[in-house]
């Protein structure tokens, strides 16, 4: 009687699992797509927010805080796009920089050694840059250097790493290091990557495809 009893035990607590582990599934998938195509910056904010209460509740999965982080950045990158004419709006940045900090850090302690991790992480130094490039420079431009770095030691066939070099060469001017020839050499490179590229689950990072294709195009040959 009793081994009937702790199976039946056994299989409704391998039901409920399975059940909550859809739910998450489908959960993050729905939201992972909308981080995919939102453009706007509270609308991001409030995704950061939702994935990290994902990774609150779940506890032992790191993807929903790497999510929370990349919202996090994206919403930066916005801010920067749309005032790099008004230097003021820029400090706006460094609290989304810490946010996704924090949410990194989290994602970190529960999958070390990550190269979408440290990729992020390089993203996060970056938006700290943007606030102030002539002076943070030395500071966070290295730290973003050696994160994509890391990254590319962990997993030199991540096409993210080449993506966001690709963009450092684009974006910076040639006096400083910028290349439009080098960026596109680099988004080639990401762009074999990402065919090749599988990514460890459904989940998992997957992003970029779409961004390399659109500096390519903005590059003439």
């Amino acid at each position: 009687m009793k081994k009937i009893i702790l199976t039946l035990t056994l299989f409704v607590g391998t039901i409920a699992l399975f059940a909550q582990s859809e739910k998450y599934k489908a959960t993050m998938k729905d939201k992972i797509a909308v981080l995919d195509t939102t453009r706007d910056v509270a609308s991001l904010k409030d995704l950061s927010a939702a994935f990290e209460r994902i990774g609150d509740a779940e506890k032992t999965q790191w993807l929903p805080y790497y999510y929370a982080a990349l919202a996090q950045v994206n919403a930066g990158n916005f801010i920067y796009v749309n005032n790099t004419t008004n230097p003021s709006e820029l400090k706006s940045l460094d609290p989304l920089a810490d946010k996704a900090d924090q949410m990194i850090t989290k994602a970190e302690a529960l999958n070390k050694d990550n190269s979408e991790i440290f990729a992020a992480k390089k993203m996060i130094a970056s938006l700290r840059m943007m606030v102030d490039p002539m002076n943070r420079y030395m500071t966070y431009g290295e730290q973003a250097q050696q994160a994509l770095e890391t990254a590319r030691k962990l997993n030199p066939e991540n096409p993210r790493i080449y993506l966001l070099e690709g963009q450092d060469k684009f974006f910076t001017p040639e006096q400083y290091g910028g290349s439009k020839t080098e960026a596109k050499k680099l988004f080639e490179e990401a762009l074999k990557k990402y065919q090749s590229f599988k990514p460890a689950s459904e989940l998992d990072p997957n992003w970029g495809r779409s961004s390399v294709q659109y500096f390519l195009s903005q590059i003439k040959s």
